[in-house]
């Protein structure tokens, strides 16, 4: 079994002010005593998809508690006050495109971006709405949170796998979506690598990431936790060397050769050793957020299939304002050198870089001076993944209350992601009751995009 620790960050409280401990998991590598080479044969098994064999990729950077919309990409400087808020819009290298001052990294690569600006669902729960959009379905609420339906991350996993073989298909960092990122009937195999705990978002330093020194080996290997990374690799490399000279690894099958070749030497474990980048790149990154980006793009360069994570808690009811200075300077660093990172590398238009939380705020700031809950109405990033970009798709009205064009719903969002995979919404998978599900109950992707 492989753990990955990481330190806890203090507990965090919803809207609701109901508790979530900071919590550590690894998916279907620790959960129901799975294995390692049982999540690799699952992986490996009854994937008949053609897209399977594509190196389309997915990172979704989940804005946790829903990002205001005349924060960020729809800003209505014309609006009175108390609708336009405390923060001005600022060129992009697109004409006609502005964001939010505090999204200078953004503004950088509008061109190989587009904004959804009529995104609206309806939904103000939280829980229900989180689920919605990461599964494609209603189901959960927040008086049962229970996930019913499999996230895209778990189907992409069961329908696709890894882009390269001796990988993992999912990796989820520091929580977010109210666990929805999971497999539900899918079964834990499907669940994403989680590493990281749930991050509230307004501290900097408190948003663990995993490293290479924080795998540890159990169950014959060690039973003490490795938590360094020379001690790590003086075990792994006495394990390399009984191994070659008893000659097991011929008699193994194919799961368990890809099980060590993953703990051993495999590209996700190095992937996690975000020390090999070079200093300056991890200085344009940025500590916290940033290095969960970092770590994404090496992922992704890993063979890892879809790779969600977090920045953050913006579900912010009062004080709007401090908290957005705190919170969207990190969040544009993360986000924007992202993007210019997978640029230069030429692997944007194979990997999709999308941006959202559960829903918008409202138009009107509170007597609180913050914004409350308003699904009517988000802005959504798109970046890379085949799609055409330097565009914004729909409008709002005077103070970004409603869509007034080319309204897109979560079901269109869901054929957005799926799309950038290879996989459509009629396909399928076995329910519960072994009937085929569409992936989604409907949705198109916008012509725009194509």
């Amino acid at each position: 079994m492989l753990t990955i620790l990481g330190e806890p960050s203090r507990p965090a409280s919803f809207c609701d002010r109901i508790p979530r401990r900071a919590m550590l998991q690894v998916g279907a590598l620790g959960a129901f005593g799975l294995g390692l080479p049982g999540l690799l044969r699952a992986e490996s098994g009854g994937r008949l998809h053609p897209a399977a064999r594509s190196k389309k990729s997915v990172i979704l950077v989940w804005m946790h508690g829903g990002p205001s919309q005349l924060d960020t990409f729809d800003m209505k400087p014309d609006a009175p006050a108390e609708f336009r808020g405390a923060f001005r819009p600022i060129h992009s290298n697109v004409p006609g495109i502005d964001v939010c001052e505090l999204l200078p990294e953004h503004a950088k690569v509008m061109d190989q971006c587009t904004v959804i600006r009529s995104f609206s669902h309806g939904n103000g729960d939280h829980w229900a709405a989180a689920h919605w959009m990461l599964t494609g379905r209603l189901g959960a609420n927040g008086s049962d949170r229970k996930p019913r339906f499999p996230s895209m991350g778990a189907v992409a996993s069961h329908l696709l796998g890894p882009t390269q073989p001796g990988s993992l298909a999912a990796v989820n960092m520091n929580d977010g979506g109210f666990g929805f990122h999971g497999a539900s009937w899918l079964g834990v195999q499907h669940n994403p690598l989680q590493c990281g705990s749930f991050s509230y978002g307004n501290e900097a330093g408190m948003l663990p990431s995993a490293s290479a020194g924080d795998f540890t080996l159990r169950d014959g290997l060690s039973d003490a936790r490795l938590t360094n990374r020379i001690a790590l690799r003086q075990q792994l490399d006495g394990l390399a060397r009984r191994i070659d000279a008893e000659r097991s690894f011929e008699q193994m099958d194919a799961a368990e050769q890809q099980a060590l070749d993953l703990v051993l030497s495999g590209r996700v474990r190095r992937a996690f050793d975000i020390g090999e980048e070079d200093a300056s790149l991890r200085e344009r990154y940025g500590p916290g957020w940033g290095e969960q980006a970092l770590l994404a793009r090496r992922l992704v360069e890993a063979g890892v299939r879809y790779v969600s994570l977090n920045t953050g808690y913006f579900d912010d009811h009062s004080n709007i304002e401090p908290a957005l200075k705190d919170k969207l300077p990190r969040h544009d660093r993360a986000v924007g050198v992202l993007i210019q990172d997978l640029a230069t590398r030429g692997m944007l238009d194979d990997t999709l870089v999308v941006v959202a939380g559960e829903f918008g705020h409202t138009p009107r700031i509170n007597a609180n001076a913050g914004r409350d809950h308003w699904p009517q109405a988000q802005s959504i990033l798109l970046a890379g993944g085949g799609y055409r970009h330097g565009q914004i798709i729909g409008a709002t009205n005077d103070k970004a209350e409603y869509p007034t064009s080319r309204k897109i719903g979560v079901e269109d969002f869901c054929a957005i992601v799926y799309r950038a995979v290879g996989l459509r919404v009629d396909d399928h998978v076995l329910d519960l009751s072994g009937r085929p599900t569409h992936l989604v109950p409907g949705g198109e992707v916008p012509a725009e995009l194509l």
